[in-house]
């Protein structure tokens, strides 16, 4: 008789929960990433902005051209307030799914661990077994002689 486990559709249930919950933090993960390159980007932009402002701060340009570049700045600026207070909500969200994602491996891994004592327990019988067998045959061999 195999080694049959009660609560395998169980473990498969709680195993597809856990994948499901790490996926999402993952997604999480990466929003959260590509969110800090986009406030470096921005950041970088008004860099690149202010050094080329102080290298042409002699040159002769037109107001236009100097109310515009002060419009992109502002623009980056205000983006940069927006992507910070969404990488905020995105912290907040990602500690919650944290604590969801070691809930739902908490439970996978007790269910695991179930199964790893349940099987080594069969093992651990059935050799029993396979030995007493080995065993009887052997002192039954030893009666005839």
């Amino acid at each position: 008789m195999p080694f049959q486990f009660s609560l395998t559709t169980v473990l498969r249930v709680r195993s597809i929960i856990e994948e499901r919950e790490e996926r999402m933090l993952q997604r999480i993960l990466f929003e959260i990433a590509t969110t800090v390159e986009a406030i470096a980007r921005s950041h970088s932009g008004i860099a690149g902005w202010d050094a080329s402002r102080r290298t042409d701060v002699f040159k002769a340009c037109f107001g236009t051209n100097i109310h515009a570049s002060y419009g992109e700045v502002e623009e980056l600026k205000l983006s940069i307030k927006e992507l910070e207070e969404k990488l905020e909500k995105l912290e907040q969200l990602r500690d919650k799914q944290l604590a969801v994602y070691r809930t739902a491996r908490m439970n996978r891994e007790m269910i695991s661990d179930m199964y790893v004592k349940t099987r080594d327990i069969y093992n651990l019988d059935l050799a029993r077994r396979e030995q007493k067998a080995l065993d009887d045959n052997y002192v039954s061999r030893k009666v005839r002689i």
